[in-house]
């Protein structure tokens, strides 16, 4: 397994993974627009959507494996992934949901984990701690919602692959909610932790 560096080594912001960062950021309001578009009286573009997701996907991966590569670990890199992360996230769940592709209840376990870690930094800011780095096993549940997310879309059609996509898609589904809970609990108890730690020292 791959050591995972987290240390931040540059303080540039125009990084090559910097940069693959941001572009995910601005694909977010234009996955939503186009699997919005049907439900206010558009075309159904979910091809060019679905393109949108897989070029995040493989963004994603490249972003964080050039910047450990390359020695280009930024502070700025280490809140942009996270953010990209979270809003890829968001925004799938609100249109497939609003698109009633994928079942309300899917998207409040989601939205629920969501919910969970922001009500922890309150109090790590309060003994001075931001955001924890993002896990593996938390990188590992977005890269498999994010491959349910494309699959749960065309499965959503019809034909041959429609009919192979849906099942996948949904396996993919479970494996990315269990570990997206799983990371978030490992989360809060390394936060947990550093609190308790904290007060010791004091």
């Amino acid at each position: 397994m791959e050591v995972q560096e987290t240390r931040v080594q540059t303080d540039r912001v125009l990084t090559i993974p910097n940069l693959l960062s941001m572009g995910r950021l601005v694909g977010v309001p234009i996955f939503l627009w186009l699997i919005l578009w049907p439900v206010f009286g558009g075309p159904e573009n979910d091809g060019w959507a679905i393109l949108v997701l897989m070029l995040s996907g493989i963004s994603d991966y490249l972003d964080g494996k050039l910047a450990r590569r390359w020695g280009q670990i930024s502070r700025l890199g280490q809140i942009l992934d996270p953010a990209a992360d979270r809003l890829y996230v968001l925004s799938t769940l609100v249109g497939l949901t609003w698109r009633e592709i994928l079942p309300w209840w899917v998207t409040a376990l989601l939205l629920a984990r969501e919910v969970f870690l922001a009500l922890l930094l309150p109090i790590l800011s309060r003994h001075g701690y931001g955001p924890l780095q993002v896990s593996f096993l938390g990188k590992a549940a977005t890269f498999n919602l994010m491959y349910a997310f494309p699959l749960l879309l065309l499965g959503s059609g019809d034909g041959w692959l429609a009919t192979v996509a849906e099942p996948v898609s949904w396996a993919f589904i479970w494996w990315g909610t269990t570990l997206y809970w799983w990371a978030g609990i490992l989360y809060a108890l390394q936060a947990r932790q550093l609190v308790k730690a904290d007060r010791i020292a004091v």
